[in-house]
């Protein structure tokens, strides 16, 4: 993996104002990777490949990335910079949208990331919950998105994404086969681990 052409296109991408994984986020999706070696990480948000090529990192021997990008443009961007950063054996982008792709998918997946629309985060788990391996895990990115999840905050503009991530830290919490945390890096990440049935 080139470290020096990853650190370019993180410089461009926050030149740009392109969102991409903040570093203390990365710190603990990292730390998770490291201990867990997936051989299967689903990522539904590609963006411009950032997040995917970090990840790659920590993948076991033979491990891919699959991750979904609905952007034609970034599709195309992040196809040029995971051969420039050397891993494109490692990843496969998909492009669509996820939730017609999600559907489709018949794999099974040590780890789930979700980062993108917002407002699908409740149907986001419910497709991560159905691919997800017996003890994997679930990590939502954004969750807190700018503090408003936590407040009583209403703006109008946002109302259906503030809801929608209120609901998947519910339905996350609240689910009795799920352990989950929320931690406030970055823009706060949802971890949440499948229980072991005999637990």
């Amino acid at each position: 993996m080139d470290k020096q052409e990853l650190q370019k296109i993180k410089e461009k991408a926050l030149k740009e104002h392109i969102p991409i994984i903040m570093d203390d986020t990365l710190e603990v999706v990292a730390k998770i990777l490291q201990e867990k070696r997936p051989t299967r990480i689903l990522e539904i948000g590609t963006a411009v490949g950032y997040s995917a090529m970090c990840f790659s990192e920590y993948l076991a021997e033979n491990g891919v990335i699959d991750t979904i990008e609905r952007d034609e443009q970034r599709v195309t961007q992040a196809k040029e910079n995971i051969k420039k950063v050397e891993v494109e054996e490692k990843i496969n982008i998909y492009e669509g949208d996820a939730v017609e792709l999600l559907p489709t998918f018949q794999e099974t997946y040590d780890i789930v990331f979700i980062d993108a629309a917002k407002g699908k985060y409740p149907f986001f788990l419910k497709e991560a919950m159905r691919m997800l391996k017996p003890d994997g895990i679930i990590l939502a990115d954004n969750i807190l998105y700018k503090g408003y999840v936590l407040s009583d905050y209403n703006l109008h503009k946002q109302r259906t994404a503030v809801r929608n991530l209120r609901e998947y830290i519910k339905e996350t919490t609240e689910n009795p086969d799920l352990e989950t945390q929320i931690l406030e890096v970055g823009d706060g990440l949802a971890i949440s681990r499948l229980k072991n049935k005999n637990e």
